[in-house]
């Protein structure tokens, strides 16, 4: 029966590292399509959204026919909690990619009002945000969890900086103000990103000690 269960649950844990890989390319292609300008891209980051979501219940039907079946105790059963809690959050990450490559559609082909350094540096720290989250989930690395929010601290300097210039150029003139709201919705966009990675982390966390951390100030 431990045979199985392990076998089952490594089974588990591989659908999770599937799910956010996917869910880790979304990041890329929804802010490599709007610095791009490339809406197909931005469209098949949006039409990817549903089939993360369908992972999401595969998933989430696995981890309670093993509760059922197993009736795991102590850690067993928090690895398996903590699996259904990651799963929510690579959704929703998956989520918010999903809200910037609509934002990509909506800006369509019109000309940036500023360069865009910033952004893809958000979402290249938001990527490797997740990557260590899920790495810390598989090797149950608890200081490479810590590293997660340490990350986090350089996304959230990122969105204050991108809001101030952005808020600048909308005051310099009236006409930057729809296209410098849309682009501040994708740095809170990737700011949220970058919580809900730390919320693995914190899962992550949690799983091994058995303690709830809050890595989010």
């Amino acid at each position: 029966m431990r045979q199985t269960f392990e076998h089952e649950l490594e089974e588990l844990f591989q659908d999770i590292l599937y799910m956010g890989g996917l869910v880790k390319k979304t990041i890329q292609q929804a802010v490599n399509s709007l610095k791009k300008h490339d809406l197909e891209e931005a469209q098949e980051v949006i039409e990817n959204d549903d089939i993360i979501d369908d992972l999401e219940l595969k998933i989430e039907e696995k981890c309670m026919s093993l509760i059922a079946r197993q009736q795991p105790m102590a850690k067993d059963l928090r690895r398996i909690g903590t699996a259904l809690k990651i799963i929510t959050d690579l959704e929703r990450i998956a989520d918010h990619s999903s809200d910037i490559a609509k934002i990509t559609l909506r800006i369509g082909e019109e000309p940036h009002i500023k360069p865009l350094v910033d952004i893809p540096r958000m979402a290249n720290i938001a990527q490797e945000m997740v990557n260590k989250a899920l790495e810390a989930f598989i090797d149950e690395d608890v200081e490479l969890a810590y590293e997660v929010c340490n990350l986090d601290d350089e996304v959230d300097h990122l969105h204050n900086q991108i809001f101030r210039e952005l808020l600048t150029y909308m005051l310099e003139d009236a006409k930057n103000i729809k296209q410098g709201t849309l682009l501040l919705f994708v740095s809170s966009s990737l700011e949220r990103i970058g919580d809900h990675a730390t919320n693995l982390g914190e899962w992550l966390i949690y799983m091994v000690t058995g303690k709830r951390k809050e890595l989010n100030d």
